[in-house]
C-alpha cells in the first residue's frame, strides 16, 4: 500500500495591518501572545527585517537570531558608527528595518539606512503596545523586529527631499512669525505699563504709525502731539485722541525693556525677508510642472488687498502653481500661505493616499466612531498637531462670511452641528478638494450661494414627498405669490 501524503499544516491568515484594527480587544491579546511565544502559525511577511529602539546616546539593533551569534547589538549615534551599523545590518541579511519616531534622534538614522539601500519602517509609538516586563532597550528592539517580521508595522508617511527642504524653510519662517508676534506682545505690555495706551487707538502697532510712534519714542520724544503727528492718513483715530493716549509715566526700566523689544521685532522682520530670498530663489530652481499652463486670475477681493503684515514680499502663488501645476487658492477660503503650508508639508504627490478618504483619514479630520454589534456606541475625538489639519480648520473657519458654496454649506452646518463639527467637517471637504485637483488635476469653480440653497431646497422637498408618501399623504406644490 502506498504510504498516505502528510497533510500540510494549515497556516493562520496573514494578520494584515487593517485586520490588525478590525480586530477587539480578546483578539488583539490573543494574536499578541502568539507573537510573543513564537507560534510558527503566523505568516512571515518581512523575512529579512529588523528592529531599532532609537535613543539619544546610542541605538540598539536586533536581527533574526540565526543571522549572527550576537544578534542584538549597540551602535553610538556618530556618523561612523551609524555607518557601521548600516554595515552590518547588510552583512546579516536584512532589507528592511523598523523604528520608532523618537524626537529628531531617528533623522539622521533614517538618511544613512536609507542611503545604504535598506527599507526604513518609521511606525508610531502608538501601534508599538509593550508587553508586561518588557523594560529594556534590548527586548524594545527585538519587539520591534518580531513585529515588523508578522508585518503587523504600519509606515509613516514622509515626503521627498525636495518638499522636506521646502518645509525646512517655511517651518523656520513661521517660527520668525510666532517669535516677532512674541515681542510686539511684550512692547504693549511694556507701554501699558507706563499707561501709553496706543493699542487702544491703534489697530495694529506693528503697522507704520506705530512703528514710527515707537522708534520716535526711543529717540527721544516724550511731546504726546508731536508724536501724534507721525499719525498715517488711514487711521481712524484723529491726532488728538492719539495724543491723550499718549499720556504717560515714562520709566527707564520700562524703556529699555521697549528698546530691546523693537530690537528683537526688528530682527526677525530682517531674518523673516531672508527667509523669503530663499524660499523665492528654491521654488525658481525647482522643475517647472506647470506645462505651459497660464496662472488663472486672481480673485478681485484678493486682488485688491495689499502686501501687508507677515505675509511674503514676492509673488508666492506664482511660485506654487510653477511647481506643482496647480492653483490650489481656487478654492474658497485657501489663500496662498494656506497653500503653500499644504505643498510644504504634503507635497504635490497625492498617489501616497490611495483615496481622498485615506488623505482624510491621514489628517485626522474622519470621525472616530466606536462600532460594537454594527451599532455605534460612541464618538470619540482626534487629536491632532498636524500643520495642513490645523491650516485648513483655520481655512474652513474663515467661510462663514463667504458668499460662495462653501459658504454656504458652511453656514448650514454650523447651525445644524455646531461651530466645532461644523469647522471640522469643511476642513475635510477643503482636503477633498486639494487631493482632487493635486490627483487628477481637477479645477474648482464656484456656483455661488444661490445655486446650494436652491439644490439643499430640491432636496428638502423631495425628503418632504418621501416623507409624506410613507404616511399615505401626498404634497401639492402652491405656486408663490
Amino acid at each position: 500500500m502506498k504510504p498516505k501524503p502528510k497533510e500540510k499544516s494549515k497556516q493562520a491568515p496573514r494578520p494584515t495591518q487593517s485586520k490588525w484594527h478590525e480586530m477587539n480587544r480578546k483578539q488583539r491579546r490573543e494574536m499578541t501572545r502568539k507573537i510573543h511565544s513564537e507560534d510558527l502559525s503566523l505568516e512571515v511577511v518581512h523575512p529579512d527585517a529588523g528592529g531599532i529602539d532609537i535613543g539619544n546616546e546610542s541605538h540598539y539593533v536586533a536581527v533574526p537570531p540565526s543571522r549572527d551569534s550576537q544578534p542584538v547589538q549597540r551602535f553610538g549615534c556618530t556618523t561612523a558608527e551609524l555607518k557601521a551599523m548600516a554595515d552590518w545590518l547588510k552583512q546579516c541579511g536584512v532589507q528592511t528595518v523598523a523604528m520608532q519616531s523618537t524626537g529628531v534622534y531617528w533623522i539622521a538614522v533614517y538618511d544613512i539606512l536609507e542611503a545604504a539601500g535598506l527599507e526604513v519602517y518609521l511606525v508610531n509609538a502608538r501601534e508599538t503596545k509593550n508587553l508586561p516586563g518588557r523594560k529594556s532597550d534590548v527586548q524594545e528592539s527585538q519587539w520591534l523586529m518580531k513585529l515588523h517580521t508578522y508585518g503587523l508595522l504600519r509606515n509613516s508617511f514622509r515626503p521627498s527631499q525636495e518638499i522636506r527642504t521646502m518645509r525646512t524653510y517655511w517651518r523656520q519662517r513661521n517660527d520668525l512669525v510666532q517669535s516677532a508676534g512674541r515681542h510686539i506682545q511684550r512692547m504693549q505690555k511694556a507701554m501699558t505699563q507706563m499707561n501709553l495706551q496706543l493699542a487702544n487707538v491703534l489697530s495694529d502697532v506693528s503697522g507704520v504709525t506705530g512703528q514710527a510712534i515707537i522708534k520716535a519714542i526711543l529717540a527721544g520724544e516724550r511731546h504726546p502731539h508731536k508724536l501724534a503727528a507721525f499719525r498715517d492718513c488711514r487711521v481712524k483715530a484723529s491726532e488728538e485722541e492719539i495724543a491723550r493716549s499718549l499720556e504717560g509715566n515714562w520709566q527707564e526700566d520700562l524703556l529699555f525693556v521697549l528698546q530691546q523689544e523693537q530690537a528683537g521685532y526688528e530682527f526677525c522682520q530682517k531674518q523673516m525677508a531672508e527667509c523669503d530670498r530663499q524660499i523665492e530663489q528654491y521654488l525658481q530652481q525647482r522643475e517647472d510642472r506647470s506645462r505651459g499652463a497660464i496662472l488663472p486670475e486672481e480673485k478681485r477681493k484678493e486682488r485688491l488687498k495689499k502686501k501687508k503684515g507677515n505675509a511674503p514680499q514676492f509673488d508666492l502663488r506664482e511660485g506654487l502653481f510653477r511647481m506643482s501645476g496647480t492653483d490650489l487658492t481656487r478654492i474658497d477660503g485657501i489663500d496662498v500661505m494656506t497653500a503653500m503650508t499644504i505643498l510644504s508639508e504634503a507635497g504635490w504627490d497625492m498617489s501616497k493616499w490611495r483615496t481622498e478618504h485615506h488623505f482624510v483619514s491621514w489628517l485626522r479630520l474622519c470621525p472616530d466612531n466606536k462600532v460594537s454589534g454594527e451599532k455605534i456606541i460612541g464618538k470619540g475625538r482626534l487629536p491632532t498637531n498636524n500643520r495642513v489639519t490645523i491650516a485648513l480648520k483655520m481655512a474652513a473657519s474663515t467661510l462663514w462670511a463667504s458668499n460662495t458654496y462653501l459658504g454656504a454649506q458652511f453656514r448650514r452646518l454650523k447651525t445644524k452641528l455646531g461651530a466645532s463639527v461644523a469647522t471640522k467637517a469643511m476642513a475635510a471637504k477643503l482636503a477633498r478638494l486639494v487631493y482632487r485637483m493635486l490627483r487628477y488635476g481637477m479645477s474648482y469653480v464656484d456656483r455661488g450661494a444661490e445655486f446650494y440653497q436652491a439644490q439643499h431646497r430640491q432636496l428638502q422637498i423631495k425628503y418632504l414627498k418621501w416623507k409624506a408618501t410613507s404616511l399615505g399623504f401626498q404634497i401639492i406644490q402652491v405656486p408663490a405669490a
